[in-house]
């Protein structure tokens, strides 16, 4: 598949060329196929993979014959999907009549999109009062949010994105993992990056994507030094009024977790809850992911008790 074509049927931008050429330069091997990229995962001492078809385009019935095909070619146990498209019974059915399974989520099966065709006017209204309250109070502090796609901006993000992981103790992707990914989908035309300035200096910092009509929130990373002035709330208001400026339809929060503090700051901007259609996985070779299921359960045990103890750290 073409390059050229690979974008024309990419929904989201984990299918895109550019991440693409990202995830190979991270040492993936990917598999482009007619309905987009798969990236291919090997088992360890082992001649075995795992295919990754991430927010992939809606699953037909052909579709997922063809899958079943090349994960036998590719000798692969199984195939994880997360289709980019919203929960829908008769989807659910077919995945269901094809012997797909429910399967372990890498991303959140319900999102927040936020309508950006409205105006600007209406959309403050839109929001909870203490979300307008909060804005304002950035405002009135002197906080500045700007794009700056500079060395130096990106810079402070990988520090402040450090600082983020040592503070709230969660996985992340390392440094190098951050740097090649901004190189790439920079150049492409899909990341931008967006500073908050308070008192000369940069406090917080978002990556944002932008693909098709629509806007993704998918890193951001402040300090705790000056969280009083809000600059998280001007971020998010200044995001939406970036994504209108671009012509887009949609700004996607990029993942709903509740209960989590960070969803709730996102609901104060009156998003409306999207449903996905879940993870599945596309069984290839039946044994084998029954013992692989068990392995990866214990897997995550280990890595949640290592982020209790605070070892989650080392990995950035």
């Amino acid at each position: 598949m073409t390059t050229n074509n690979l974008d024309k049927i990419a929904t989201h931008p984990l299918q895109t060329s550019a991440w693409a050429e990202f995830r190979e330069k991270w040492g993936n091997e990917i598999l482009e196929t007619e309905f987009g990229i798969l990236t291919l995962h090997k088992i360890p001492f082992t001649n075995y993979k795992i295919g990754m078809y991430i927010k992939g385009i809606t699953p037909t019935s052909e579709m997922l014959e063809k899958l079943k095909v090349i994960g036998k070619e590719k000798n692969l146990i199984f195939i994880k999907m997360e289709p980019n498209v919203q929960k829908e019974d008769v989807l659910i059915s077919l995945m269901k009549s094809k012997g797909v399974v429910p399967g372990k989520t890498l991303f959140t099966p319900t999102t927040f999109w936020i309508d950006l065709t409205p105006s600007e006017e209406d959309l403050m209204k839109s929001f909870s009062s203490k979300t307008r309250y909060n804005i304002r109070v950035a405002e009135r502090n002197g906080v500045v949010v700007k794009e700056d796609n500079s060395d130096t901006a990106f810079e402070k993000y990988l520090e402040l994105t450090k600082e983020t992981v040592r503070r709230q103790g969660f996985f992340a992707h390392t440094e190098k993992y951050h740097r090649l990914m901004w190189s790439i989908l920079k150049k492409a035309g899909i990341a931008h990056l967006f500073v908050a300035n308070y008192q000369k200096q940069i406090i917080t910092t978002w990556i944002l994507f932008k693909w098709g009509k629509f806007l993704y929130y998918p890193y951001g990373a402040s300090t705790e030094t000056h969280k009083n002035v809000m600059a998280n709330n001007l971020m998010m208001w200044e995001a939406i009024k970036f994504g209108k400026r671009m012509g887009l339809s949609t700004f996607d929060l990029w993942g709903r977790e509740q209960g989590k503090g960070f969803t709730k700051f996102k609901e104060g901007y009156n998003p409306k809850v999207i449903e996905f259609l879940g993870t599945w996985d596309l069984v290839i070779n039946k044994p084998l992911y029954t013992f692989y299921k068990i392995a990866e359960k214990i897997r995550w045990l280990v890595l949640k008790f290592l982020a209790r103890l605070g070892l989650s750290r080392a990995r950035f």
